[in-house]
């Protein structure tokens, strides 16, 4: 697909978690869902070389956007149903603060998840007899709340769900959506007649370190204000999320091995400061057919959008309800052999493009995007949407054997 392909979509089914009632009812597991395939390493509608299966594909995973509650088919996610049902479900869980109690005894993670922990929401969604539910940041006092596209829109199902939004004192709000943006899988609601709400603090991504201190806040299984903490694994890390090529999202990411389970899609990824650094937006679930294939929560592998990205939607979001995608205008494919790529061969350059007037042809291959290296088309991908429209970029390419850079100025997508 083109680099900012406006086919470009979330793909993930879920059903209603359910509604506070007077007596929850029992939890039962989930069964087993579908786990999701790799996402092709392809940028493009265009079709890449098949690939042999892996030696042994434990290491290769599917990515779930979607730590979203549901049980839609090929959700991959959790399945929650009501309490007349053969499997049990389970209700929301009223929000608790979190506070220290103990400060002679505060971890770092303690003090950040009491920092952040008052800004994290959980989000309800519901369109006929489908439902979920998810997690969110508070942007403002006065009530606009930051989530994932997947989530108010059951995973690109419906664009008319009714929406409620618990903050973390334990009320509930109506809500409407201001806007979505699917290609980043981002979207801004607006609580209505919200006050006084304790809007989070957002840490500059580009200064994420590998190694830093990660708490992923949220409501995993309708869990308001659970806290789970690990370390910043990988930055500039280009995920695809979905079960085909077609409705795939592809996002640069950051990946922690903190815990995010179905649920937490929305909520924060934080540093040791408390500060927002990133919005959790998907997990890994490991490749069908390998061992351990059954597991269908947190595999240590999770992903959330850098807050610099998120908060630059959010912002736009807010101001017109849209927002622009950085646009390079090509079709590429992974380069290199079957198993090991060497970067995004351009396949296709459309007329008038940014990569038109750079002139980038057909056969080049974009070995990096500014001092970002790139092996995929993917990877190509994720590169071009960390930018905002009217950046101007450095592409290294390759071309008859010759290395060369080229500068880029990215346009706005079309919408």
């Amino acid at each position: 697909m083109d680099q900012q392909d406006p086919q470009d979509t979330t793909g993930h089914g879920m059903q209603h978690p359910g509604t506070p009632g007077p007596v929850p009812p029992a939890w039962a597991p989930p069964a087993p869902p579908p786990v999701w395939q790799p996402a092709p390493a392809l940028a493009t509608a265009v079709p890449a070389p098949d690939r042999r299966a892996g030696k042994l594909r434990i290491g290769i995973a599917g990515l779930v956007a979607g730590a979203l509650i549901g049980g839609g088919a090929g959700a991959g996610v959790v399945a929650l149903t009501g309490d007349d049902g053969g499997a049990g479900g389970t209700t929301p869980v009223a929000a608790q603060a979190v506070t220290i109690t103990d400060p002679e005894n505060a971890t770092a993670v303690t003090a950040a998840a009491a920092k952040a922990s008052p800004s994290v929401v959980t989000v309800y969604v519901s369109s006929g007899s489908a439902g979920g539910s998810g997690s969110g940041v508070v942007l403002t006092d006065d009530g606009y709340v930051l989530t994932n596209d997947h989530v108010v829109s059951l995973d690109g199902s419906t664009t008319t769900a009714e929406v409620q939004v618990r903050t973390s004192d334990g009320t509930l709000y109506d809500a409407t959506v201001v806007g979505t943006d699917p290609t980043s899988d981002l979207a801004v609601l607006r609580l209505d007649g919200a006050s006084d709400l304790t809007a989070a603090t957002f840490a500059d991504s580009d200064d994420v370190q590998v190694g830093d201190l990660a708490v992923a806040i949220g409501a995993p299984l309708g869990l308001s204000d659970t806290v789970t903490d690990g370390i910043v694994s990988a930055t500039d890390r280009a995920v695809a999320t979905g079960s085909t090529q077609d409705d795939a999202t592809v996002i640069d990411a950051l990946q922690t091995d903190a815990a995010i389970n179905p649920g937490n899609s929305g909520g924060a990824l934080v540093d040791a400061a408390g500060e927002v650094i990133g919005i959790n937006t998907a997990i890994a679930t490991v490749a069908s057919g390998a061992p351990g294939s059954s597991q269908s929560g947190s595999i240590g592998v999770g992903f959330a959008i850098p807050s610099n990205t998120a908060q630059r939607i959010a912002e736009e979001i807010i101001a017109d309800g849209t927002a622009d995608t950085a646009y390079l205008g090509v079709s590429a494919r992974t380069a290199g052999d079957e198993e090991v790529g060497t970067g995004a061969q351009v396949v296709q350059v459309q007329p008038g493009s940014p990569a038109a007037e750079a002139g980038l042809t057909a056969g080049d291959v974009v070995t990096a995007v500014g001092d970002r290296p790139v092996t995929t088309s993917t990877e190509l991908t994720a590169a071009v949407r960390s930018y905002a429209p009217g950046q101007e970029v450095a592409l290294t390419v390759e071309r008859d054997g010759r290395t060369s850079t080229v500068d880029v100025t990215l346009a706005t997508a079309a919408g």
